[in-house]
């Protein structure tokens, strides 16, 4: 495990509002699609959870996403963390284009696969930061664990409709 690079208080707090930006930025696919019409049509599971918890959840979940990322990049930058850092950005990629096959294109069955590949990534993540520093794997931990049920959740949906 390697030690913070030396970078000034400013540049650290810079970088730390740029992986907030970077990681919130996945969730403005939500922006283009709605939950109203379609999504509630659907039949769905007795544990479904109720709609107003999702906001929440992905707000936390965002945030401890962009401190792991943020602690990775203080341990060397993009030069010495390109694996740990590459993989974020896939899931990353991989989490922004979820909402738009599921709500978007109405295609519950491509979701399912796409979340899959998803997990999988995320989990290849918290490995690879882990070997950078255990608390930045620690931090992305519940994440996997909401991707994980969200997973169970679409098979659901998809198997239901």
């Amino acid at each position: 495990m390697d030690k913070p690079n030396e970078i000034s208080a400013g540049t650290r707090w810079v970088g730390l509002a740029l992986w907030l930006l970077l990681t919130y930025s996945a969730s403005a696919t939500a922006v283009f699609v709605s939950t109203n019409g379609w999504y509630a049509a659907l039949a769905k599971p007795a544990w479904n959870p109720p709609g107003w918890i999702f906001g929440p959840v992905w707000t936390i979940l965002y945030a401890t996403m962009a401190v792991a990322a943020w602690r990775v990049w203080l341990h060397g930058g993009w030069a010495r963390q390109k694996k740990a850092l590459g993989l974020f950005l896939l899931q990353w990629a991989l989490n922004a284009l979820w909402t738009p096959l599921f709500f978007g294109l109405h295609r519950p069955g491509w979701a399912l696969a796409e979340i899959l590949v998803l997990l999988t990534v995320i989990l290849a993540t918290i490995r690879a930061f882990w070997q950078v520093d255990r608390p930045d794997g620690f931090l992305l931990l519940p994440y996997a664990a909401w991707v994980a049920f969200a997973s169970v959740l679409n098979g659901a949906i998809w198997l239901m409709n």
